[in-house]
């Protein structure tokens, strides 16, 4: 809850009767839940009135996307997942396979390239 613990919670609750006073306590938890309910109210009717403003264009727009973290979760890492879990997953080389061409022998020396140098 909110990541708070029992602990924390009932330490509000203390907080809140000793700050109030239990005659009080119940109005202020009214007040606070009203309070509560306009915003929420006011942040549905905000988000309302810009898909409106915005047209049958951007029926599909959610103003959590322009939050810089969404942004990166939704356009970058989903396409990283969706790649990761398509690729087939790598077996081991058998035993008996044969070595690579590039291996050195035992004490041949590499070319040496002046130019790249």
């Amino acid at each position: 809850m909110f990541g708070l613990g029992w602990l924390e919670i009932g330490a509000l609750i203390v907080i809140a009767l000793l700050v109030f006073g239990p005659e009080k306590l119940p109005q202020a938890a009214s007040q606070a839940g009203k309070t509560l309910r306009n915003l929420r109210r006011m942040a549905n009717n905000a988000r309302d009135d810009l898909r409106a403003g915005l047209g049958p264009e951007f029926k599909d727009f959610d103003p959590a996307d322009l939050n810089p973290r969404n942004f990166v979760r939704k356009h970058l890492l989903d396409d990283l997942d969706d790649d990761w879990n398509s690729k087939p997953t790598l077996e081991p080389a058998p035993a008996y396979a044969a070595p690579v061409a590039d291996e050195l022998g035992v004490g041949e020396i590499p070319p040496y390239d002046s130019e790249a140098t």
